[in-house]
């Protein structure tokens, strides 16, 4: 009991987002939210196929997909994440991805599920299939924003569409090299923005940094580890990208109640 039950949301966490949740009403009495919302971290947490979920604490894992669906398809889960962040430190943002690698088992959505032409995010190299989550973390280290890409989208590709997500005026944009193009450090000044972006060592005509300053982006690095201890986020298994971004969702609500 104590391995699942270290998996779930202590009392403390589910008082935060518990009056956000709707009211269901159906002809039989409904699973409660707490629950279904611990089956669902069950899952994200510990990596395992939603047909293994212990059916005697979480009942029907048919249930408990139908909750999910749902909570994903009329964006709840964005909206707690995003009620969660309503005390955000802007000072400094700064910006990343990670890469994950995308199982076998995340191919063979159906066609009319593509995403703006990509194939659920999921690209391929010489490494595998793999997707990339784009994030940005505040000056706490807490997430503020998710993008999916494919792994083999560069970072700078999707930088400012990423950006254009979180309000930038008067914060401090942090990010590695892959973030020093001209036209990233045009939008974030035409913001009223700064930047601390180290140039490209081959930079024709490089600008000067506060490297002490800099060194606030391990929030982020830092971030991409807490996430990774969610082993069905570590590794993608959902044929939808949709799915996973829920899971990812999932996972950001369970840190930011910590």
């Amino acid at each position: 009991m104590m391995s699942i039950e270290r998996y779930e949301l202590t009392d403390v966490q589910w008082n935060q987002i518990k009056d956000l949740f709707p009211e269901y009403r159906t002809g039989r009495p409904p699973k409660s939210n707490r629950v279904m919302f611990n089956a669902i971290l069950w899952v994200a947490r510990s990596g395992a196929a939603l047909r293994d979920l212990p059916k005697e604490r979480y009942g029907s894992w048919e249930t408990v997909y139908s909750r999910f669906c749902l909570w994903r398809d009329t964006g709840l889960l964005e909206t707690l994440f995003i009620a969660l962040n309503g005390e955000a430190d802007y000072e400094n943002l700064s910006i990343d991805s990670t890469i994950v690698t995308a199982h076998q088992q995340s191919a063979g959505a159906k066609k009319g599920c593509l995403i703006s032409g990509a194939s659920q995010h999921i690209g391929k190299n010489s490494g595998g299939h793999t997707t990339k989550i784009h994030v940005i973390v505040d000056a706490l280290g807490n997430p503020l924003y998710f993008q999916l890409s494919g792994g083999i989208i560069h970072d700078s590709v999707l930088a400012i569409e990423v950006l254009e997500h979180v309000e930038i005026q008067d914060s401090n944009i942090i990010g590695d090299r892959a973030y020093g193009s001209l036209a990233i450090r045009t939008y974030v000044s035409e913001h009223d923005a700064t930047y601390t972006i180290p140039p490209k060592k081959n930079a024709k005509e490089p600008w000067d940094i506060d490297w002490w300053l800099y060194k606030e982006r391990h929030l982020v690095e830092c971030f991409f580890n807490k996430l990774k201890n969610f082993r069905h986020i570590a590794t993608s298994y959902d044929k939808l990208a949709t799915s996973y971004l829920a899971f990812i969702y999932i996972a950001a609500i369970f840190l930011l109640t910590k």
